[in-house]
């Protein structure tokens, strides 16, 4: 993962001049766009509960996860990004039709050396997710033998399906939907909100944020540093269409497990072809992951060379990362983040 940016290719940088004041606000709104997405989810789950409960007893599985689907893209993820974009100033920036926008989904120079780093940066994550398991194992010999594996191959907590119909959509979702708003929001608004403080510091936090936003403690920190190299790939080639598609294939590599796992519990747990087909599909996965983290290994000596542009160096990186973490509103999205009994409780009350 160490594909040297073109100058050519930074088509804009923010004309006001960088300052710990205005490195302030920008953790704060990032704290509070963070809240604002933590509470469209608990509102999600509201709505949808709300929305079962009135509706008909014989509503379809399909009808029920059409509903859920769509509840999920308008409150998870449409309300957030417009907030995030309006508070940001982005709106114009990120247009559909302005030159910037076009700009940035433009095919980059480096477009198959920047795919290229695809199994490195899987190896990075799934290296990341073992490491985690591993601590996970010694900490608590509880959790010893009851984690499946497809729970290690998939980074979501959606679960299989029993409709074709529903496959379908779910599958939509984790590879066109998610990729597409969550690059947009995270490595295009947010991060260019960071940039004129350093792109390390941009980089490092929307990784963070990005682990955060899927709401796991168990995909943390494979989600994080997932974050970390589409990051580092869209500073490299400035491209939201890049990480886009590297994310896209991520999640189509647990879209398929998840798929397959629905065919299994449409057809019944003793398929024997089904079943033939979702062994060789993880151990396919599981020589990706070992493929991927020999990969990453082998260019960790190249990634230690390589420095990232550093700009604003008024305060240190370390500082910068204080100052966003004793943010008031960071301090309350990370409250939010954690607290997943919360969400579970106002799921509860509709029960």
């Amino acid at each position: 993962m160490t594909i040297e940016p073109n100058k050519e290719e930074q088509f804009e940088e923010q004309p006001e001049e960088p300052n710990v004041k205005g490195y302030k606000v920008v953790c704060a709104k990032l704290g509070l766009v963070m809240c604002v997405y933590f509470i469209c989810r608990i509102a999600s789950a509201i709505i949808t509960g709300l929305a079962f409960r009135s509706a008909p007893a014989d509503l379809s599985q399909t009808m029920q996860y059409a509903i859920g689907m769509s509840v999920a893209i308008i409150v998870v993820y449409i309300i957030p990004m417009l907030f995030t974009a309006r508070i940001f100033n982005s709106f114009s920036y990120y247009n559909i039709l302005s030159k910037e926008t076009r700009a940035m989904y433009k095919k980059p120079k480096r477009l198959a050396r920047a795919m290229g780093t695809f199994p490195a940066m899987y190896g990075l994550g799934y290296g990341i997710a073992l490491l985690t398991m591993l601590a996970a194992f010694l900490i608590s010999r509880a959790t010893g033998g009851q984690t499946l594996i497809e729970e290690m191959l998939r980074p979501t907590v959606l679960e299989p399906t029993t409709s074709i119909a529903s496959a379908v959509m779910m599958v939509f979702m984790l590879v066109v939907i998610a990729p597409i708003f969550e690059e947009i929001w995270v490595r295009g608004i947010m991060y260019d909100a960071l940039k004129p403080y350093g792109h390390g510091i941009a980089i490092l936090i929307t990784s963070i944020l990005f682990g955060l936003m899927h709401g796991s403690l168990n995909m943390l920190f494979y989600t994080t540093a997932l974050g970390f190299a589409l990051g580092y790939v869209r500073y490299a080639t400035n491209s939201i269409l890049v990480v886009t598609l590297l994310h896209a294939i991520i999640n189509a590599i647990a879209a398929g497990l998840l798929f397959i796992m629905a065919l299994v519990e449409i057809t019944g747990e003793y398929n024997r072809l089904i079943n033939t087909i979702q062994n060789i599909y993880i151990l396919a996965v599981l020589a990706l992951v070992v493929v991927g983290i020999i990969a990453f290994i082998k260019k960790i000596p190249t990634i230690r060379k390589y420095r990232i542009e550093k700009t604003w160096q008024e305060i240190s990186p370390k500082r910068k990362v204080a100052l966003f973490f004793l943010s008031i509103p960071v301090i309350i999205m990370l409250v939010l983040a954690f607290n997943e009994i919360t969400q579970f409780w106002a799921i509860g009350l509709l029960i």
